[in-house]
């Protein structure tokens, strides 16, 4: 597309965004990995999304961690060195620092830099007595801490139910080399959603202002912005379902007329009612998901969740 920078199509081919994009392209069943959602359009149309009505997790998770921030703050002990994987605007985060003994560092690991940075600075001037490294990278496949950092200090933050994104094997995958990275003694809160009734969930995902559907477009959008994508917005619809066989939303971007579309000059064709599957996120119950944890090496100390049984949050200390 016009106006494309040699530079930043370079990045893209760096980042493994254009890798990523022609490979789930070429799939019999499309894809495009979630992880993508989240460029500067994208990571702050997540946040518009976590303030509306229909999406309960941010909200729940965020009063959880008010009504458990003293408890947490005794089990993380003084100096701990907090890390959050997928920071995004790193909001949740201060009801921790808030709460903890003299926390040591604060080590934001987001995929969208500029978002980060951003979100980082804001952050070290609110809290000047505490260190705080921005690490931009992709957390699945790994990133390096700061020196000094010692696993019986360190406190890894994992909230939003991101963990629900990785379908089940991938998610003890991750969860197991998450641990066996930082070392004995480290220790995990995460925040998981819970199943629940099929109106509830399917709401969350198709809110009535269009949100979510725009979250999901600028996908298509930053495709054509990176990496010289044709997608015509207008031929493609957002739909989100939920499966309770599999126990997962999936929202995907389906293609409302036959059309062919080319990403980086490679030419890519669409039925009519054809979809990209664009994201999964699994919901658990509580037992299952420290089950799962346990084998990946994880061992459950405290499980909170709200009164409705909406969220949970788990601390975990890995064992190995």
């Amino acid at each position: 597309m016009p106006g494309v920078s040699a530079a930043r199509a370079a990045q893209a081919l760096d980042n493994g965004f254009l890798a990523d994009v022609l490979d789930g392209l070429s799939r019999p069943r499309k894809s495009l990995p979630c992880k993508y959602f989240y460029d500067r359009e994208g990571s702050a149309l997540f946040d518009a999304i976590c303030t509306l009505d229909e999406y309960y997790p941010t909200r729940t998770e965020t009063a959880l961690l008010h009504d458990r921030a003293a408890e947490i703050a005794g089990l993380a002990g003084p100096g701990a060195t907090l890390v959050e994987l997928g920071s995004g605007s790193s909001v949740k985060v201060r009801i921790l620092l808030d709460a903890l003994d003299d926390p040591a560092m604060y080590v934001p690991v987001d995929i969208s830099r500029e978002h980060l940075v951003a979100a980082a600075a804001r952050l070290a001037g609110d809290y000047p007595a505490v260190t705080v490294v921005p690490v931009a990278a992709d957390y699945v496949r790994g990133f390096a801490l700061p020196r000094g950092v010692r696993p019986e200090r360190t406190v890894v933050f994992f909230p939003g139910s991101t963990i629900g994104n990785f379908r089940p094997a991938e998610a003890l995958t991750f969860l197991r080399g998450l641990g066996q990275r930082l070392g004995v003694g480290a220790r995990l809160l995460i925040g998981v959603d819970l199943r629940k009734d099929r109106r509830i969930l399917e709401a969350a995902y198709n809110d009535a202002a269009g949100v979510t559907a725009a979250f999901n477009m600028n996908l298509l959008a930053r495709i054509n912005r990176e990496l010289s994508g044709t997608f015509d917005l207008t031929r493609f619809a957002h739909r989100a379902h939920y499966d309770a066989v599999r126990g997962r939303i999936e929202m995907h971007l389906e293609s409302l007329v036959p059309q062919t579309v080319r990403v980086a000059g490679r030419p890519f064709r669409f039925a009519a009612g054809e979809t990209i599957h664009t994201e999964n996120s699994y919901k658990y119950s509580i037992g299952g998901f420290r089950r799962m944890a346990a084998r990946a090496g994880w061992a459950t100390e405290r499980s909170w969740t709200d009164a409705d049984g909406l969220f949970s949050l788990h601390w975990m200390v890995w064992r190995g």
